[in-house]
């Protein structure tokens, strides 16, 4: 055997022992551990546990697009683009995102919640910033924090338009403490305690303008909050529901009522009712509950399915200084998830609400109508 050969079976020997220990290397080595994210069916659709954790969070929300023409159904006059402080323009138009964070998990005291939602709108060609409309805490059946107040929301607020409150049935957001009880048979009821937010000033009920140093605000000047007290039996043919709030700044109350009966699997209707005590006509004493104008309101509305992707919805409302006011729509959702919506709204106006319309460039009555794009996800 020459010196070449045994070079050579050398080289060969060397280049196999290796590739076996290279082989041998790739077969051993641990792959890296992958940690999937799951879903969590507990709470419903669109949860997921937060990797590492047992907490279930769902992400959610809107992008919307509203515009609005003719008259200001709320106040009279013409809408306002921003352009003319008379409101006098042509158009309001808004972008709005809406972005929700909806985390719970199970603990010996029940289910642990927490709930943010984040608002950013752009009105006229100008951006209105970031709110927070809602942000709180709930464990069992309590819950702090900050969101709509609990007079407009227990009775499930009014029918499914977008102006739904022309004749106002709520005051808007406010800190709140609150307990509700869940029953097994359909019942459940709900105490609470809130601050109160925003302000008013009193209305001159004949010249419809704001009378100069009467503005107050609706929040708690001092330890005792508003309290409120609510109860609702809830059954496959509909509900009865009821609310009474008592305003301690001002030592007056109010309360809804609302029954809402479901005909059909495609059609259902609602009608409700509010009531407060002592009403001022000049709004010295407005009530933080009581925001209609009047001794008492009452709205009525009816929604039918009519196609697979279309619901016509509609609305009538009065109150006792005798402005009332009509709302239609149709929404269509064109694709899942997208829906277009045009409305049309009347109001008339009587009373307080008339002598403000008036004296604001108004008229006793107004038309408007507007159109909603909106993508949920």
């Amino acid at each position: 055997m020459t010196m070449r050969s045994i070079l050579l079976g050398s080289a060969a020997a060397l280049v196999a022992v290796t590739g076996a220990r290279a082989a041998d290397a790739v077969v051993v080595a641990e792959p890296e551990a992958v940690e999937y994210v799951r879903v969590c069916d507990a709470y419903g659709k669109g949860f997921f546990y937060i990797p590492g954790t047992e907490t279930c969070l769902k992400i959610s929300g809107y992008v919307r697009y509203d515009a609005k023409g003719g008259d200001d159904v709320y106040s009279g006059g013409h809408v306002n683009n921003g352009s003319d402080p008379n409101g006098d323009g042509t158009y309001f138009k808004r972008s709005r995102a809406v972005v929700r964070f909806d985390a719970r998990s199970e603990t010996e005291l029940g289910t642990l919640r927490s709930y943010i939602e984040t608002q950013f709108n752009y009105d006229n060609g100008a951006n209105k910033g970031a709110s927070l409309p809602h942000a709180y805490i709930e464990l069992g059946g309590f819950r702090v924090g900050t969101t709509d107040e609990i007079f407009g929301s227990w009775t499930g607020y009014a029918g499914d338009v977008m102006n739904d409150d022309v004749i106002n049935y709520q005051s808007g957001q406010s800190n709140q403490v609150s307990y509700t009880f869940t029953g097994g048979n359909g019942f459940s009821a709900i105490i609470a305690a809130e601050q109160g937010s925003g302000s008013y000033s009193a209305i001159d009920p004949v010249t419809g303008l704001a009378i100069g140093g009467t503005s107050r605000s609706y929040q708690i000047d001092d330890y005792m909050p508003h309290v409120l007290a609510g109860a609702k039996y809830e059954q496959a043919w509909g509900g009865i529901s009821g609310v009474v709030g008592y305003d301690s700044v001002i030592e007056e109350w109010a309360g809804k009522v609302r029954l809402d009966v479901k005909f059909t699997d495609t059609v259902k209707a609602f009608v409700m009712g509010g009531y407060q005590s002592n009403f001022d006509d000049t709004g010295r004493n407005q009530n933080w509950f009581g925001t209609w104008t009047g001794d008492w309101a009452v709205w009525g509305g009816l929604s039918a399915k009519v196609s697979d992707k279309a619901t016509v919805n509609a609305q009538l409302a009065y109150e006792s200084e005798g402005t009332y006011s009509g709302t239609l729509n149709l929404a269509y959702e064109l694709v899942p998830g997208f829906t277009i919506t045009p409305e049309v709204t009347y109001t008339k106006f009587d009373g307080l609400r008339k002598a403000a319309s008036i004296a604001n460039g108004g008229n006793d009555d107004a038309f408007g109508g507007m159109i909603r794009f909106q993508r949920n996800f």
